[in-house]
């Protein structure tokens, strides 16, 4: 039996990389503990196995030394100009993954001739901020009214998803990576992040987030479209961000979900501001934390106050319990995880001959052909 010469410590790194301890994966692999000492190596199927078991190339553990692994894009996460830790192979992979299907959506843009994006790199960071909210209003066909007619919160993120796909930007929402479900994506770690291309904008949403939260990340990472930075974000409405790019975008992103004029009509300082921030977040369908946000923007709260009801609402938030609404329909959600302008783009594509069927499903996260034509039919790319 052929054994491999490797690092020892590589396989320490790769599976602290993981988040994994020797406990978690003593029952694969058994003699982890004595590879790991260098007391013996493994074969190279075995070293195959781990790599897939700690999600790394395998490549890389044949290196002498870890590798850098900075993100493909600018870092905009950072608190009170503290870096943030590694990024966690299940956001550098996510990020790879997006990356691939933009660059398979902009040849695809170029084979059929589409014409490039307008709004991408639109705007500046000196424009006032109520100015491209209305420009981005007007261009995605948003309206406030008509969001406040709808019922829920995941109607008011999907209709705001669908009129962006329909302007030309690839918006993507999972919780997981892929489509696996062991690899969960933490909200603690990033919310969303925005790859600008002028041919294939991509902003992907965590859908382990709440649906008013994504509703909020989703106006942020449509303002870096508009402003034509990529970046991985932890937005959060309420707090006041490190970068200037951060807090330009938040600006951006409270005018155009709740424009001042309107909540000034709308706000009542008489009441309870509970109560109050209740009554909007389900009137404009965001988090209270906007809501609050706006209150503070408005004149009607110092910012004493802003920050004691900010801690307290983000307390009650925090002990709510999540309710699980379990895996929903596939197809559904393909049209989510991947966005239906790109599934119906490479299942054309694909049907067409222009992309072979394998591409498809690593694009797809599809394994099975029957469930691939499925798929088109749901999309409505197959009658």
């Amino acid at each position: 039996m052929t054994r491999v010469s490797i690092q020892p410590s590589m396989l320490t790194w790769a599976r602290e990389r993981a988040g994994l301890g020797q406990g978690d994966l003593a029952r694969r692999f058994p003699k982890l503990v004595a590879w790991e000492r260098g007391e013996q190596s493994p074969t190279l199927r075995q070293l195959e196995e781990f790599a897939r078991a700690v999600h790394v190339p395998v490549g890389y553990l044949f290196l002498p030394a870890p590798p850098a692994e900075p993100l493909p894009v600018p870092d905009l996460r950072t608190l009170a100009d503290q870096p943030v830790a590694q990024p966690s192979p299940e956001l550098l992979d996510t990020l790879y993954l997006c990356q691939q299907r933009q660059d398979w959506f902009r040849e695809y843009a170029q084979w059929h001739g589409l014409p490039p994006v307008p709004f991408v790199g639109a705007a500046s960071r000196q424009d006032e901020p109520v100015r491209v909210a209305a420009d981005m209003r007007e261009t995605l066909g948003l309206s406030v009214g008509e969001r406040q007619q709808l019922r829920t919160w995941t109607d008011a993120l999907r209709q705001m998803a669908d009129k962006a796909e329909e302007a030309g930007v690839l918006v993507m929402a999972s919780s997981v990576v892929g489509n696996n479900p062991h690899r969960k994506l933490d909200v603690a770690e990033f919310r969303g992040f925005a790859l600008v291309d002028d041919l294939a904008p991509l902003v992907f949403l965590n859908s382990a987030d709440s649906k008013a939260a994504q509703m909020f990340t989703l106006a942020h990472e449509l303002a870096h479209v508009w402003l034509g930075e990529s970046g991985v974000s932890d937005v959060e409405a309420g707090r006041r961000p490190t970068h200037q790019i951060e807090r330009w975008c938040n600006a951006v992103a409270a005018e155009l979900l709740v424009p001042q004029d309107d909540f000034r009509a709308q706000y009542r300082p008489g009441t309870s501001l509970a109560d109050e921030i209740q009554r909007l977040a389900r009137h404009y369908k965001v988090s209270t934390l906007v809501i609050l946000r706006r209150v503070f923007d408005g004149g009607f709260l110092d910012e004493q106050g802003l920050w004691a009801a900010y801690r307290q609402e983000l307390e009650r938030l925090r002990t709510l319990e999540r309710r699980g609404t379990g895996g929903g329909d596939f197809y559904r959600t393909l049209s989510v995880r991947t966005g239906w302008r790109f599934a119906s783009a490479v299942v054309a594509s694909t049907l067409e001959g222009q992309t072979l069927f394998q591409e498809a499903f690593r694009l797809l996260g599809i394994r099975k052909t029957a469930t691939f034509y499925t798929a088109a039919r749901e999309l409505g790319v197959l009658a």
